[in-house]
């Protein structure tokens, strides 16, 4: 384990706001590197070359050589990852997996019709990674969105025309309905599994004012 000179890694024990500091270093370190779906063991690893890296020791391999292999390892681990969380999202209960591998989930039942392909639907919506990371939500701009149906990621073309106007779902997005190889930078890396909750609020107009599931203020 990386010493923390005495500290624990506690955040009741961080009592300095440099201590807060140094140990949100770490969360921002551990936040990056989550993405290569570590074992305990090739954690061990990163602790070992970050110690060796921050003291000067003599690294136990070199760098150029080895560092160029860190972008292929992210992509054949974030597949890997991604992979073990549609497996997972397709067992809760009341989920199914669509043809195109999409895990569809029901949150709350609509009661109004349903959108088509060349629809414009307004929506709210909340996008995560598989590691929890937000990276867009109509909530947080404090308005929802509206768009043609169409011109939209293919997950959500397939997945919101499963749902009625009202009603509130997830959608787990393979990356070759979402991003695919290239992501979204900065926010959405290559080879993304995406995780969608949302909210059916209208379409072309219709259903306008129906209540979001989950209100929330305009910030």
């Amino acid at each position: 384990m990386l010493a923390l000179t005495g500290l624990q890694a506690n955040a009741q024990e961080l009592k300095t706001e440099e201590e807060k500091t140094i140990y949100a270093l770490g969360l921002s370190i551990g936040r990056s590197v989550k993405m290569f779906d570590l074992s305990p063991a090739e954690l061990e690893l990163v602790k070992k070359g970050m110690t060796d890296a921050a003291t000067g020791a003599k690294p136990v391999v070199e760098l150029e050589k080895y560092g160029p292999n860190l972008q292929p390892l992210a992509k054949s681990r974030q597949e890997r990852a991604g992979q073990k969380f549609l497996e997972t999202a397709s067992k809760e209960k009341g989920a199914t997996k669509l043809p195109s591998g999409i895990i569809y989930k029901e949150i709350k039942a609509g009661t109004g019709s349903s959108p088509k392909a060349t629809d414009t639907v307004k929506v709210n919506y909340r996008g995560t990674l598989i590691t929890g990371t937000e990276f867009d939500s109509s909530y947080k701009r404090g308005e929802p969105a509206e768009f043609p149906l169409n011109g939209v990621i293919p997950c959500w073309t397939e997945g919101v025309q499963k749902m009625k106007v009202g009603g509130k779902s997830q959608l787990v997005c393979p990356a070759k309905v979402a991003y695919g190889d290239q992501g979204s930078p900065p926010t959405i890396p290559p080879n993304a599994t995406l995780v969608f909750e949302i909210e059916l609020l209208g379409i072309g107009g219709q259903g306008a004012d129906v209540p979001r599931a989950d209100p929330q203020p305009k910030k």
